[in-house]
């Protein structure tokens, strides 16, 4: 039986991503080779600063959304959230950010086709990187809109910036973005997170529990071909 194929979009200055991104490694842990993760970035804070000024300006501009935050940060217990998120630093986007990633992704791939081991998700050097970079906005309040925060996170990592600088330069890592912005759009992620499964049959956007997940996978699992109708 083929994996179920799980698409994941997300913005990594989104607060509900970083809270879903233990939900992704849960997956991993509980079905292992059963599903495919495959993990795309959708812009939703691609004008970071435009997009609270707009979005808050009658709710307390930034100092709002930084109430909002650490509101939300409370209902979680395995996330930490900085207490000035967005009121000391304010990074401009999250392209920057996603197409560092994207460099990561790229070189991690160049390696495994070069002989490497293969990671499981949970364990891969994207998802590590990306649960970096978040931690590093969410918890420490650091710029990772900027370039050189991005060169700290590859000290930090083990990782040869040289070889991320090369991705980007050769066009290779933005290529990669641009799909994942154009996946977002066919499959209407239009905000962060969105799990898309079936083909885009199957979508559950926002702050979505675990167990739902779950069973949509099991679903998938119980009744793989597409002509089958799924009850969940």
């Amino acid at each position: 039986m083929s994996a179920v194929k799980v698409f994941y979009f997300s913005d990594v200055l989104c607060v509900w991503a970083y809270a879903a991104q233990a939900r992704l490694e849960q997956i991993d842990n509980d079905f292992g080779a059963q599903v495919e993760i495959d993990t795309h970035y959708c812009s939703v804070f691609g004008d970071a600063l435009g997009k609270i000024a707009k979005g808050w300006k009658d709710k307390g501009g930034f100092a709002g959304f930084n109430a909002h935050l650490r509101e939300v940060g409370e209902r979680f217990d395995h996330i930490k959230l900085h207490p000035r998120l967005w009121l000391d630093v304010k990074p401009r986007t999250s392209a920057s950010a996603h197409l560092f990633l994207r460099s990561v992704h790229l070189i991690e791939q160049e390696d495994e086709e070069g002989g490497a081991s293969q990671n499981t998700f949970t364990n891969s050097l994207h998802n590590q990187a990306s649960l970096k970079m978040r931690k590093a906005f969410f918890e420490d309040a650091r710029d990772i809109s900027d370039w050189r925060v991005h060169r700290e996170i590859c000290t930090e990592m083990g990782i040869d910036y040289v070889r991320i600088e090369a991705k980007i330069r050769s066009s290779e890592a933005i290529a990669q973005l641009e799909r994942d912005y154009q996946l977002s759009a066919q499959y209407g992620a239009v905000g962060s997170p969105t799990f898309v499964m079936n083909e885009g049959r199957q979508k559950l956007f926002g702050n979505v529990g675990y167990r739902l997940i779950e069973a949509n996978i099991q679903e998938l699992l119980r009744a793989p071909t597409n002509d089958a109708a799924s009850w969940c």
